[in-house]
């Protein structure tokens, strides 16, 4: 359903509104120049005044004022950073381009304008559905609707069961021999989250929002039981990770991660540490940064401080080297206090350097040394007997890899298997297994036994 948005002079206005009891927030502004773009922010008065209000925002205080921003950089947005969180990127802005790009050929612009103008930063804004919109922002048109990506007669958010419609549609695209149809089917259901990949929103058969991610017309290796197998040890090794399991569509294996920005009262709002640290994606930053943030921002600083350390040796040991800030998260937990969201996006990458894209700290620079990660524990006031502690844990958790991507839920054969090996077993497991021996963590990791 095409958004009416409303103009004034140059500018786009559309409302923002916060969670399923539809609070208004204030009202976006966004003007485009031909290759110059700008948004403005201002809070609502009824915002302002109400008691639990808070910064929808690291970079919008609470004002009376508009508040304005443009792109720092080409790959920044051109948002404030809470709605540049609800932005499709990657597999989304994809879809959306090309369903526009048909669209233009057909004669009928995507956005309503003349059909050779070319999309905005807006017109990506307004393609993700209301429903799947990541966190509790909500924007709202000039005709009082949210914004919908989808025809009022069709189901935006489909149960499992359409899954392989799905995923015909969007090897289609990988392919680029997707039809109008395909691109009208994945309007919406596969335009709300990040990444590159194909995915989808979906309901699982509980009733809850999850995300299906689908393998990709070019994996040489079983990637979505990867990244299953990442979250379930992930959870083993004591670490408060998303929910997931690989179910099939027609033989195909799909991760289904169940959304952990929506519980049974609602929508929860959520920053990536990129809003969190207001970070350009060409500048390159560290955990300690996250740290600090933590400390700021936290109503349990020293568990999420915790929790992040163990999370940075996981994902050393497992050789998750995509952990970017984008990859991390917060919960709004109430009075502007955040806590770190269940991690999500744990991929083992067997064919890349153990070096995590996020430095562990300032001086560090980029590294996957386990010595290096119990030298910063300072930064993270963890003493060195906790420190070993959960690093027994890690390990054990890691040193069970082979039989937990073989059980139910992960589905790995031995040759799936046998491709992540690099991922999981080296020498930084084995450094990391000698510097707990104290603890009990003692032989090699399991080989598998034949399926029965």
């Amino acid at each position: 359903m095409k958004p009416v948005v409303q103009t004034r002079g140059n500018v786009q206005q559309v409302e923002v509104w916060l969670g399923d009891a539809a609070r208004q927030v204030g009202m976006l502004g966004f003007t485009s120049r031909g290759q110059r773009q700008s948004s403005v922010f201002q809070y609502s008065s009824s915002w302002l005044d109400d008691p639990t209000r808070f910064e929808i925002s690291p970079d919008l205080p609470l004002l009376t004022d508009r508040q304005f921003r443009k792109a720092p950089r080409r790959s920044d947005s051109v948002f404030h950073f809470a709605l540049g969180d609800t932005e499709p990127d990657g597999w989304g802005c994809r879809v959306i381009a090309r369903d526009h790009a048909k669209q233009r050929r057909r004669g009928a612009a995507a956005s309503g304008a003349a059909t050779t103008l070319a999309l905005t930063e807006l017109d990506y804004l307004l393609g993700v559905d209301d429903i799947s919109r990541v966190g509790a922002l909500r924007l709202r048109d000039a005709s009082g609707n949210f914004v919908r990506a989808i025809e009022d007669s069709e189901r935006g958010t489909p149960p499992l069961m359409e899954l392989a419609d799905i995923l015909r549609a969007s090897h289609a695209v990988e392919r680029g021999t997707e039809t109008v149809n395909d691109l009208r089917y994945l309007r919406g259901r596969g335009t709300s989250l990040g990444g590159m990949r194909p995915k989808c929103t979906v309901i699982d058969e509980d009733g809850h929002l999850a995300i299906g991610k689908f393998p990709s017309i070019h994996d040489d290796r079983a990637v979505t039981k990867g990244e299953v197998l990442a979250l379930r040890l992930a959870a083993m090794a004591g670490i408060n990770a998303a929910q997931a399991r690989i179910v099939y569509s027609e033989g195909v294996p799909v991760a289904l991660i169940r959304r952990f920005d929506r519980v049974l009262g609602g929508r929860i709002p959520y920053l990536s540490a990129t809003a969190m640290l207001q970070a350009s994606r060409e500048d390159e930053h560290s955990y300690t940064e996250i740290a600090d943030r933590i400390i700021s921002v936290a109503p349990n600083a020293r568990h999420d401080l915790v929790e992040l350390w163990r999370r940075i040796v996981f994902s050393m040991l497992i050789t998750n080297v995509d952990d970017h800030l984008h990859n991390h998260g917060f919960l709004h937990v109430g009075h502007g206090q955040w806590q770190l969201a269940p991690a999500f996006d744990l991929n083992p990458f067997p064919d890349k350097e153990r070096e995590l894209k996020t430095w562990l700290t300032e001086d560090s620079g980029p590294t996957g040394s386990i010595e290096d990660a119990l030298a910063a524990t300072p930064f993270f006031h963890i003493d060195q007997s906790t420190a070993q502690r959960i690093l027994g844990e890690v390990v054990q958790a890691v040193l069970r890899w082979r039989e937990v991507a073989m059980s139910p839920g992960v589905d790995m054969t031995i040759q799936e298997l046998d491709a992540f090996v690099p991922a999981f077993e080296h020498e930084e497991l084995e450094l990391a297994k000698r510097r707990v021996a104290n603890v009990g963590v003692r032989g090699k990791s399991r080989k598998p036994g034949r399926r029965g």
